[in-house]
């Protein structure tokens, strides 16, 4: 609640109510709301879905129960372990001097990850120990991610290529959609710390017709079945951030929600009714929906403040927004914005997202970075290979 300039545009914008999800999902039923589309992770964790349906309100996503396959990165891999679902080998850990060790058995190449909530910024790709010992600390003993850091998962490294599939789920039924290409770290080359997402692009080659399928068969239904016996039963969208490695394709992290920049890449491909979808998902009866996609390729470049992930400044008027919302199948999401005496000023780390369609992913790219290069605030940074995996593997 509360929105930005972009979502403003659309749709009409109210503080949030004080009183947590119950006073949300008060005000959903007092407004006649017909439907809630639950987006942070943060408010499923709190049991958003759970309030709505209790005040007999209809919502999209998983319940707080459910909702933990994100909210608890050691909840997530124990599932997968006892369901054979592909993943990393992994050990949890609840003090600093346990982490050091791990990662010295698992050795570098290693992964650190914040247990809980980090908004995307918790995960370490450490290539040393020296540099893992570092994670460690910044979560353990300086708490930078707060209590999400206050119990870590260490995983070992996994080399190949990383891509994302989303799915409705309705507590039964798996419908996959278009997979998408994430691109986590925050400079060109896949350099620099990780961040919530500097790009993303859909379709992605690397997820070809056979590995699609072994990513519906051996993760997504396995883990639907696993939540279920867990009485978890998981309604909404699941997403899984996966490796596609020699061996197949392996669970990097489940997210109980659209992830960001992917959906952005993804929905705008989506030709059949959304909410159509949505409504299904929660009735349970998505074997009633057929989903249509369109058959172009989209690709999302972030638009970032100078600074980001570390420490950035804010407050910077936003220059050729209208002229690229203007151009020819792009779309301009908001993120880090707010309006400030008449001037849409940048208001976070990630500002905006360009998302163009192309008939190729290669066409998309040039209409998604001539429509960023259009806009204008200061300090702005985007990577600039933003689907390079893409045209070079399309290339071969």
């Amino acid at each position: 609640m509360s929105g930005n300039p972009g979502i403003a545009a659309a749709a009409e914008c109210v503080p949030e109510p004080e009183g947590g999800v119950e006073a949300i999902a008060h005000w959903a039923k007092q407004s006649g709301i017909d439907l809630v589309v639950v987006g942070p992770e943060a408010y499923l964790d709190r049991g958003l879905v759970d309030a709505c349906e209790r005040a007999g309100v209809k919502a999209f996503g998983p319940t707080r129960s459910a909702a933990a396959i994100e909210s608890s990165k050691s909840f997530a891999k124990e599932l997968m372990a006892r369901a054979n679902i592909p993943t990393a080998k992994f050990a949890v850990c609840d003090s600093p001097a346990a982490a050091r060790q791990a990662a010295r058995r698992f050795g570098a190449p290693v992964v650190v990850k914040a247990e809980g909530l980090a908004a995307g910024k918790g995960v370490t790709v450490a290539l040393t120990l020296e540099e893992a010992d570092r994670a460690i600390s910044l979560a353990m003993e300086q708490r930078v991610f707060g209590e999400a850091g206050a119990r870590l998962v260490i995983e070992e490294f996994m080399e190949g290529e990383e891509a994302s599939v989303l799915a409705f789920v309705d507590g039964e039924r798996v419908v996959p959609m278009p997979a998408a290409q994430d691109h986590k770290r925050v400079g060109d080359g896949d350099t620099g710390p990780n961040t919530g997402g500097m790009g993303a692009y859909s379709p992605a080659p690397v997820v070809t017709p056979a590995i699609s399928e072994r990513v519906a068969r051996e993760i997504l239904e396995p883990a639907v079945r696993a939540m279920a016996e867990a009485g978890r039963p998981y309604r909404g969208v699941l997403y899984a951030g996966l490796m596609i490695t020699a061996e197949g394709p392996k669970v990097v992290e489940f997210n109980c929600r659209f992830g960001d920049p992917e959906a952005q890449a993804v929905l705008p491909r989506l030709k059949s009714d959304f909410a159509s979808a949505l409504l299904a998902t929660i009735d349970g009866r998505l074997d009633e929906v057929a989903l249509g996609w369109d058959e172009r390729a989209a690709v999302c470049v972030v638009l970032a403040s100078g600074g980001y992930p570390g420490k950035y400044e804010t407050g910077f008027p936003i220059d050729g927004l209208d002229e690229a919302g203007r151009m020819e199948d792009i779309i301009v999401f908001h993120a880090g914005t707010r309006e400030n005496e008449g001037r849409i000023v940048t208001a976070g780390g990630r500002v905006l997202c360009v998302t163009a369609l192309g008939s190729t992913i290669a066409e998309a790219t040039r209409k998604a970075y001539a429509a960023a290069e259009m806009i204008h605030f200061q300090g702005k940074h985007m990577r600039t290979d933003i689907a390079a995996k893409a045209l070079k593997r399309i290339s071969h």
